[in-house]
């Protein structure tokens, strides 16, 4: 990938061990990083199919992440689920509100633990073993939910469950910028969202299969097909290459440039990679020496830490965490639950080809138009959800109720077309080089602490036996949306085109916001 193929691997890692020839590597791992800027999305992934293909199978925990949360979601408009664990309440079984909080909190709690404490056994083990460990944990804990008959087992299987699937969200993403060129770090990046609107979609449609058995199938086939994943990443696993960056940092080069060879064509020369990871692996440990999670709030790194747990937070505040609710949603605003089964399948497959048609965005309109562009519209929106609710009569028109809920799927797709993967894009972007791990993963844990405060806020506003506010929610949403557009506008910058080099600089040197996309270095 740019360097020539002459150059000496033993001689560089031995060069570089004493301290040598530092001019040397680093002027042939400028022209090599030349190389890769230059390379195509289609001529990377061509060259490196290996790197496109694992960089999927360690997403499969993302999938595992959303899939849990959103058939908990699910189940609380399944009837057999209410019959068995639910009260009777106006005629009909429900969950109660303090108990569908409870539940819920495993998948916030566990991203916010895992999100700091994943990167432990990531450095001490790798890559590859932590995700199959953790993917062991997940198995297990499959199995007291599968077997859980009262809510207070269901909870432990919940909770458990969670602090194993937080740590997906720091795994995948790690090990897709280790093992893919920079043509495709973007869009794998942009990946991950997709991964949990596909584990959301997914258990929407094994729902939208059972809900109508009358017997505990109705509950326990959904609980059951999550053993799926970790069968899949298991028989896959003894063949996954680790991280070859995280080899490197080991000192174990051979392993590393098999790794390589793993994640590039048959046939392509990898010592020049292998070379260039190696000599700026050298130059980040010099970097990194003496960073702290505290660098990320010092005055030269706070604005860069503020836009990551702002990007990532607004998530939260947009209205995202009525997914896990969209089939209970529609059910109480007045649709068959049948039909509201249905839609709540459609709702995700509007998110997933969002997704999709976002990655020939991210590349061609600026990162900062995007989101502040979507995350108006999605304020609209949801103002709109709410105003119909408002309509007098509203339980004998069915026709508002569509409507209603029509927008909400709309709602969704525009928000996996913009600030759903855009987010993720951006945190990688803005964050300073020197604390980038530590400024996402205090991202996320913002974030995850926010979504338990809305885990507990939702259930009270939705039940028919506590706020029962419907669409209503909208303008709280809306509200939130609003004041998040304002914030988002004066404070994300363009970071589109930019190399992380020229972000440190224009960061430095406290560029306001507006004059990013335009600025001349």
């Amino acid at each position: 990938m740019g360097v020539p193929s002459e150059v000496d691997v033993e001689n560089t890692v031995r060069d570089v061990a004493v301290g040598d020839s530092k001019e040397f590597n680093s002027a042939e791992a400028r022209h090599a990083t030349e190389v890769e800027h230059q390379m195509s999305f289609f001529e990377a992934a061509k060259l490196y199919p290996g790197a496109v293909g694992w960089s999927i199978f360690f997403s499969l925990g993302i999938i595992m992440t959303a899939f849990d949360p959103q058939l908990l979601g699910n189940l609380y408009a399944t009837p057999s689920f209410q019959n068995d664990f639910g009260y009777l309440f106006e005629g009909e079984y429900i969950i109660s509100a303090a108990w569908q909080t409870g539940l819920g909190m495993g998948n916030p709690i566990g991203q916010c633990v895992g999100a700091l404490g994943a990167a432990y056994p990531m450095e001490w083990w790798g890559r590859k073993k932590t995700f199959a460990g953790c993917v062991i944990l997940t198995a297990g804990c499959i199995f007291i939910q599968f077997f859980a008959r009262s809510l207070k087992v269901l909870l432990a299987g919940e909770l458990l469950g969670g602090l194993i699937l937080g740590t997906y969200a720091t795994i995948a993403p790690a090990y897709a910028s280790e093992v893919c060129p920079i043509a495709l770090r973007g869009v794998l990046t942009a990946f991950i969202n997709l991964c949990f609107v596909m584990g959301q979609l997914i258990a929407n449609g094994v729902i939208a299969g059972t809900s109508r058995l009358d017997t505990h199938w109705a509950y326990s086939a959904p609980f059951a097909t999550q053993w799926f994943w970790p069968l899949v990443i298991l028989i896959g696993m003894p063949f996954a290459p680790e991280s070859p960056w995280w080899l490197v940092r080991k000192g174990r080069f051979e392993d590393a440039e098999k790794s390589l060879q793993k994640l590039a064509s048959k046939g392509m020369d990898v010592k020049p990679t292998l070379a260039m990871i190696i000599e700026t692996d050298r130059l980040e440990v010099e970097m990194e020496t003496g960073t702290t999670y505290l660098d990320c709030f010092k005055q030269i790194n706070w604005r860069r830490t503020e836009i990551s747990i702002g990007v990532y937070t607004i998530q939260v505040f947009s209205g995202i965490y009525l997914v896990g609710y969209a089939t209970y949603f529609f059910q109480l605003a007045g649709l068959p639950g049948s039909k509201a089964f249905d839609m709540g399948v459609g709702y995700l497959a509007v998110g997933f080809c969002g997704t999709v048609a976002s990655w020939f965005l991210i590349n061609k309109v600026g990162r900062r138009r995007i989101y502040c562009c979507g995350l108006a519209t999605l304020a609209i929106m949801m103002f709109l959800i709410a105003i119909l609710d408002c309509v007098p009569n509203y339980e004998n028109r069915p026709g508002v109720i569509w409507a209603q809920s029509t927008i909400m799927v709309i709602w969704n797709g525009i928000y996996d077309l913009t600030i759903g993967p855009v987010c993720f894009v951006l945190i990688c972007e803005v964050s300073a080089t020197k604390v980038r791990a530590k400024t996402i993963a205090v991202a996320t844990a913002v974030q995850a602490v926010c979504g338990i405060a809305m885990t507990v806020a939702i259930p009270y506003m939705i039940n028919p036996d506590e706020a029962n506010m419907r669409g209503k929610l909208g303008f709280f949403f809306g509200g939130l949306s609003t004041i998040s557009f304002v914030w988002a506008w004066f404070r994300i910058p363009e970071t589109m085109g930019r190399t992380y080099e020229e972000l440190d600089v224009m960061f430095e040197k406290k560029i306001k916001t507006r004059e990013f996309k335009n600025y001349k270095l």
